[in-house]
């Protein structure tokens, strides 16, 4: 559904792309000051395993959904399980705490999401130049904030480490969004043209 010519997005999925990004934000920042003592009750209930298992679950789900525009099939589940690959590789080779962690969940979640409303955008005709490029930009700098918020919060620093690695998390999440929506584009378009011959046989019959 396309959003009037005044409105301030092209479309209804436009704008419910950027809330959820907001909102994304919004949870992110609100919990900064609570992150230490909640890895601290997990590890007491021995629930930090499974606490990840769940927000890499959510992460790959929800950068995946995306990136659909219709029902997903076999091979959107693929994408999905490379992805979670991907970001089970870079978890390891990192080879950080816990609580840092979560900073490849958190901003590829808002870098794709941030994504997919800018190629709304463009598909509803509006001019953004490099969409990838500047969902990535405004992943770093929303990243950027919230270190810097950190810095002025007791128990907690400005780490440029942390940076870097929302920065990774915004790559992992717009190239796994962007794979998603160029799959099931794919496999909607073949569809869309088996139908029309499909009609077009039993028309000529």
């Amino acid at each position: 559904m396309t959003a009037t010519p005044t409105s301030l997005f092209t479309s209804i999925r436009e704008r419910r792309l950027w809330i959820w990004s907001l909102a994304v934000v919004a949870a992110i920042y609100s919990t900064l000051g609570l992150a230490g003592s909640l890895a601290a009750r997990l590890r007491e209930h021995n629930l930090m395993t499974a606490a990840f298992f769940v927000l890499l679950f959510l992460t790959v789900a929800t950068i995946v959904g995306s990136g659909l525009r219709s029902r997903p099939g076999r091979r959107e589940v693929w994408v999905g399980l490379g992805l979670t690959a991907v970001y089970g590789m870079a978890v390891l080779r990192m080879g950080v705490s816990p609580e840092e962690r979560t900073h490849l969940f958190e901003y590829g979640v808002v870098a794709a999401l941030i994504y997919q409303a800018l190629r709304e955008r463009v598909r509803n005709g509006s001019r953004v130049r490099l969409p990838a490029l500047l969902a990535l930009a405004l992943t770093v700098l929303v990243g950027w904030l919230d270190e810097g918020i950190q810095a002025l919060l007791p128990n907690r620093v400005y780490d440029n480490f942390d940076v870097l690695s929302n920065a990774i998390a915004a790559v992992i999440g717009i190239v796994g969004s962007a794979v998603t929506a160029g799959v099931n584009g794919a496999w909607e378009r073949w569809r869309g043209g088996r139908g029309r011959a499909l009609h077009a046989v039993r028309d000529g019959k």
